[in-house]
């Protein structure tokens, strides 16, 4: 198991767990929205906003943290992390916020202390990328956006 540093910041509910693992075998730990002076934040129809959550991290070099929907959230209500999955660099040592679209038809609100997204902490691998004038070939070539069928 890996440390994650959290910093708090003013806004930040006292009253709330830091991101959390909800079961045993859970990939993703859960995240609140931490809303200054606990408002809470109206997301009209087709519009994006960013949830504040009060909490800053630092993450180890060479990983990163995912912020993926939760599926609940998802299926329950209209809102989407949008940029799914988000990605908090370990040099990033600013805010995490996280981006909210609503896909449905009327406004939806967003109470302080909703757990708006989970968190997946992932290692990453940098690559060099070089030129080339040949690459190998396979069976799939350049065939994309459904070239393998359906069924």
């Amino acid at each position: 198991m890996i440390e994650v540093k959290v910093k708090t910041l003013a806004h930040y509910d006292v009253s709330f767990e830091l991101p959390f693992y909800a079961t045993e075998g859970a990939a993703g730990a859960d995240i609140r929205a931490s809303i200054p002076e606990k408002k809470s934040i109206i997301v009209k129809p087709g519009e994006r906003v960013l949830v504040p959550t009060g909490l800053c991290v630092e993450i180890p070099f060479g990983h990163e943290i995912q912020v993926r929907p939760r599926s609940g959230l998802s299926l329950k209500s209209p809102l989407m992390v949008v940029n799914s999955p988000g990605t908090i660099d370990c040099d990033y040592r600013g805010e995490v916020n996280i981006i909210i679209g609503n896909f449905g038809n009327n406004d939806y609100v967003i109470e302080h202390g909703l757990r708006i997204a989970q968190l997946v902490i992932t290692p990453v691998l940098q690559a060099k990328f070089v030129t080339t004038e040949d690459l190998s070939d396979t069976q799939r070539g350049a065939g994309g956006f459904g070239s393998t069928g359906t069924r």
